[in-house]
């Protein structure tokens, strides 16, 4: 489970409309619980006929509304409601209730909270036929919702509920969970433009083997989404992982050899005001790749040569005002060796991450480490690596901005 700290303790009213999709609303609200925030839910009456609401209210521990006229001691639903929420998702949003709240329609409850909300967090995610969601007139009032201030989450191409494929198919919850994100963020780095490597590099011995590092790129997988919930441009450059690129990345570039890495990183490098290199890049690479299997007798020895220093070259390109950051894992010494990776290579910072600690660093979702800059060290202890994304991005803001 992804986590999203931003989140954490907000009021987030849920409107779902009677799409083919509700079923995976239940998955939403489940997410959302996870995710400590206070759950309202609205359904329309037809909702309410494709899932019953006490379902709703089971999976969320939370009160659901479907009464426009259910006031209660001066309680008026739909003004009361639209006060309380810090977030409005409608998910599903079917083509009616998009083509009443975009028009300024109130008939139900639903549609009356909508035009009640007046904060700028709210997201609409329309699922339905592909030639429904292709319509002129769907596409209008979409059009119409996003002058209006609404993010609309666009829906994915792929096989429909009736049979026909093309767009109009429900997200997934965890990319509809990051956008919910990004309405809530502080935006400090809108604007900044920031380049990531996370992940390892391999260098191929024949077509089915090579020598690599260790690394999930978690790490930097969270840096990139903490990022780009704060506003940044953020390019991913990554090697083979097991993980989803965030929702929000400007672009997403994939590469296997340290030689790749080091042309995506080096070409885009001059466009960015953040560089970030958490990738475990190869040390080295063979020499003389084979192109055909080589077999285990044939073996007899590897001949390597060293990959290119990609944080080295950064550094030694780096703009005015340009902010580059590079991670050492070390096993042992690792402060002294953090400290001279951060001047021998001219750096503006370095995260220390100490592998030779159990439970923590690769694979796991936790870690802790140490930021060293030119004036100081700063520890951060065991936390999550979404967690300690945000102390880096912070740290990052207090000293340089």
């Amino acid at each position: 489970m992804m986590r999203f700290p931003y989140l954490k303790g907000k009021n987030v009213l849920l409107g779902v409309s009677s799409g083919v999709a509700i079923y995976k609303a239940i998955d939403l609200v489940s997410k959302l619980r996870q995710t400590d925030v206070n759950i309202k839910i609205i359904m329309t009456e037809n909702a309410n006929i494709w899932i019953s609401d006490q379902l709703f209210s089971a999976v969320g521990n939370c009160e659901v509304y479907k009464q426009t006229f259910a006031v209660k001691d001066g309680w008026i639903p739909h003004t009361e409601l639209s006060a309380w929420a810090d977030l409005f998702i409608i998910a599903p949003a079917t083509a009616n209730i998009i083509a009443k709240i975009a028009n300024g329609i109130a008939d139900d409850l639903l549609s009356s909270t909508a035009v009640a909300f007046s904060k700028s967090s709210k997201l609409i995610v329309p699922t339905m036929n592909f030639r429904m969601y292709e319509n002129p007139v769907n596409q209008r009032n979409l059009t119409q919702l996003k002058n209006d201030g609404w993010f609309v989450l666009e829906p994915e191409e792929g096989h429909l509920a009736d049979g026909e494929f093309g767009k109009g198919r429900y997200p997934d919850n965890q990319k509809i969970l990051e956008y919910c994100e990004y309405l809530v963020t502080k935006k400090d780095y809108l604007n900044k433009k920031v380049l990531i490597s996370a992940g390892p590099t391999i260098e191929k011995i024949d077509p089915v083997r090579y020598i690599t590092n260790k690394s999930s790129g978690k790490m930097g997988y969270e840096l990139s989404r903490e990022f780009a919930a704060r506003g940044a441009q953020v390019t991913l450059v990554s090697g083979p992982t097991h993980l989803n690129p965030p929702s929000l990345l400007k672009e997403f570039v994939s590469v296997e050899s340290a030689k790749d890495m080091e042309y995506a990183m080096i070409s885009r490098s001059s466009d960015n005001n953040i560089i970030i290199m958490t990738a475990a890049v190869s040390d080295f690479r063979v020499k003389n790749y084979s192109e055909q299997k080589i077999k285990k007798d044939q073996i007899k020895t590897l001949e390597l040569e060293k990959n290119p220093d990609i944080l080295k070259k950064l550094s030694s390109n780096k703009k005015e005002g340009q902010i580059i950051v590079g991670f050492a894992a070390e096993t042992h010494d690792a402060k002294e060796n953090a400290k001279k990776k951060l001047s021998e290579k001219g750096l503006d910072m370095i995260i220390l991450n100490d592998v030779s600690k159990s439970g923590i660093g690769f694979e796991s979702d936790e870690n802790e480490v140490t930021i060293f800059s030119i004036k100081e060290e700063q520890y951060v202890e065991k936390n999550f690596k979404r967690d300690i994304a945000v102390i880096i991005c912070d740290y990052i803001h207090n000293n340089f901005f």
